[in-house]
C-alpha cells in the first residue's frame, strides 16, 4: 500500500504523490511566540514531525519549513505588559519553542523563518495581488478583495455570504469581507516601509511569502492546526492563488489537546506548559502521548491517560533493556512489520502503529522467557526500527538521558535487570519463595516492580 493522506481540501484520502520524485515539501505554521509552549502548541509540530520521518525513510529528501510569527499584536501587548521590547519578548520565547521541540525529539527544521525577515518578500507579493486586481490600498492599509476571487471559501467550505473576517467595521474595506493584507503604522508600533506607507504584516500575508519563497509556488503539503483552516489558510490560499501561485497540493490538519472539552490555549487559562510537564514525565514518555493518538482526533489531557502512556512507553524500555542485557547491544535495523507499514500509510495510523508495537514486544518476552535469544533480538531490533520511525527509539542516543535516566540510573538498570532474571528462573523453577524474596528485596531498595503481559516493569517509586 502506497502512503495515503486525508487531504482537507478535496475532504477526502487521496495517494499521496510528491510533486519532484524523490523529495517532499512541507510548510507547517509554526508558533506565534507570546509566550512559554504547551502541549497544545506541540502537538502539530509533533505529528508533522512523524510525517517527516515515514517520508523519509526510504532515503527521500524531505524538506520541512516551519514558520515564526514573531510581529503579532499579542505580542506587543504582552512585551509592553512585561516592559520589554517586542523583539527581545518574541526571539525569548522563539528559543522556548526551539528547546521544547528540541526535548520532544523533533528533527531540526530544514528552515524556521521569521516574518520579519521577509518583508520583501510580502511587499512582492501585494503588487502582484493589485496589479491583478485581487488587493487595493487604503489609507496605508492594505486589503484582499474577497469577491474578486470566486474561489474564496473551497477549502474551508465556507460560502461567501457567511464570511466574517472578524475585524472592525471602522476600517478602509470596500467590502466587511476583505481581509487585511497589510497593517499601516500606529503610533509606537514597530512598522516597515512599504510604497503604501509604513506599516506591518497581517497573519495570512506572511506565512503565503515564507512557503512560495523556500519551497516555491507550488509545494506539497501545509501543514497546521485545525482551528487555522478558517479564516487563515482559507486566506493563505486565495492570495496565492490569486496571485498565479499553484501553492499547496494537499493540506493535512491536526486536531486539539483539549482540557475539560476545551481547546487548550492561554486565553483560556486551561494550559500545560511544556518546562512544566517535563518535571512530571520524561521526555521521550510526553512524545508517545502526543504522538500515539491519530493526528486528526482530539486529545483530552487527563494525568490518568499521561500515566497510562507512561507505562506502555516503559513497557518498550524494559523490554529492550533486557535483551540488550541477555544478549548485548541491537540495531534499529529490524523489520517494520507489514501490519506497521499499513498502519502507517493508512494516514499516519500511529494507533495501529504502536499495536504492532506492543504486539512485536509480547513476542520477543515470549521469546525471552523461553530462553529463545535469536527470537527476542529479532523481535527487539524490529521494536527499534518501529519506534524510530516515531521517534520513540528508547535506545536513540537521542534519548540517551532521558530514556535511561544518565549514568546512575544506567548503571541501576544492569543491577535491576540481572535480579528480574534471577526472579523470572525462579518462577520457572516454581521456586516462588525465592522469586518473592526477590521482589521485596528490590522493593525495599526503593524499586517497585509490576508483572504485565509485556514482561516485568520496573520503576523507581519516586518516578
Amino acid at each position: 500500500m502506497s502512503l495515503h493522506l486525508f487531504d482537507t481540501a478535496t475532504r477526502s484520502m487521496r495517494e499521496f504523490v510528491p510533486q519532484v520524485s524523490g523529495t517532499a515539501s512541507i510548510y507547517v505554521c509554526g508558533a506565534t511566540v507570546q509566550g512559554v509552549p504547551h502541549i497544545g502548541h506541540v502537538r502539530s509540530g509533533l505529528n508533522f514531525d512523524v510525517l517527516r520521518r515515514w517520508l523519509g525513510r526510504d532515503g527521500s529528501t524531505v524538506h520541512l519549513v516551519r514558520n515564526v510569527t514573531d510581529i503579532d499584536d499579542k505580542i506587543l501587548t504582552k512585551a509592553a505588559e512585561h516592559k520589554a521590547e517586542w523583539w527581545e519578548w518574541a526571539y525569548q520565547h522563539e528559543r522556548a519553542f526551539d528547546d521544547a521541540y528540541a526535548a520532544l525529539g523533533c528533527l531540526p527544521a530544514s528552515y524556521s523563518p521569521r516574518a520579519t525577515g521577509h518583508v520583501t518578500q510580502m511587499v512582492e507579493l501585494m503588487d502582484r495581488l493589485i496589479e491583478k486586481g485581487h488587493a487595493y490600498a487604503s489609507d496605508g492599509d492594505v486589503y484582499f478583495s474577497v469577491t474578486s476571487f470566486p474561489e474564496y471559501g473551497a477549502l474551508s467550505g465556507q460560502k461567501l455570504d457567511e464570511v466574517h473576517q472578524g475585524e472592525s467595521a471602522a476600517t478602509g474595506k470596500r467590502d466587511p469581507r476583505d481581509f487585511t493584507l497589510w497593517k499601516a503604522a500606529k503610533p509606537g508600533e514597530p512598522s516597515w516601509p512599504t510604497p503604501w506607507g509604513p506599516g506591518r504584516p497581517g497573519w495570512h500575508l506572511e506565512c503565503s511569502a515564507m512557503a512560495t519563497t523556500y519551497l516555491g509556488s507550488t509545494f506539497d503539503i501545509h501543514g497546521g492546526g485545525i482551528d487555522l483552516i478558517f479564516p487563515h489558510h482559507e486566506n493563505e490560499q486565495a492570495q496565492s492563488r490569486a496571485a498565479g501561485d499553484g501553492f499547496a497540493r494537499y493540506w493535512m490538519h491536526n486536531a486539539w489537546v483539549t482540557m475539560g472539552g476545551e481547546k487548550m490555549a492561554k486565553s483560556l487559562g486551561n494550559t500545560v506548559s511544556i518546562p512544566a510537564m517535563l518535571e512530571q514525565v520524561r521526555a521521550p514518555e510526553l512524545r508517545y502521548y502526543l504522538v500515539g493518538p491519530h493526528y486528526r482526533s482530539h486529545i483530552e489531557y487527563s494525568p490518568e491517560a499521561l500515566d497510562e502512556s507512561v507505562s506502555a512507553y516503559r513497557r518498550i524500555e524494559s523490554f529492550l533493556r533486557r535483551v540488550v542485557e541477555r544478549t548485548g547491544a541491537i540495531g534499529a535495523d529490524g523489520e517494520l512489520p507489514a501490519v506497521f507499514v499499513a498502519s502507517m500509510d493508512d494516514d499516519m495510523g500511529t494507533p495501529g502503529a504502536l499495536a504492532a508495537i506492543h504486539k512485536r514486544l509480547r513476542e520477543g518476552n515470549t521469546a525471552l522467557e523461553s530462553g529463545d535469544d535469536l527470537g527476542a533480538r529479532a523481535a527487539a531490533e524490529s521494536v527499534r526500527a518501529m519506534t524510530d520511525v516515531l521517534g520513540l527509539d528508547p535506545l536513540s542516543p537521542r534519548w540517551h538521558d532521558a530514556a535511561a535516566g544518565g549514568a546512575g540510573r544506567r548503571a541501576l538498570g544492569v543491577l535491576v535487570e540481572r535480579l528480574l532474571e534471577e526472579r523470572s528462573q525462579a518462577r520457572k523453577d516454581r521456586d516462588f519463595a525465592r522469586a518473592d524474596a526477590l521482589r521485596d528485596h528490590l522493593l525495599l531498595a526503593g524499586i517497585a516492580v509490576e508483572d504485565t503481559p509485556d514482561g516485568p516493569l520496573w520503576t523507581l517509586k519516586d518516578d
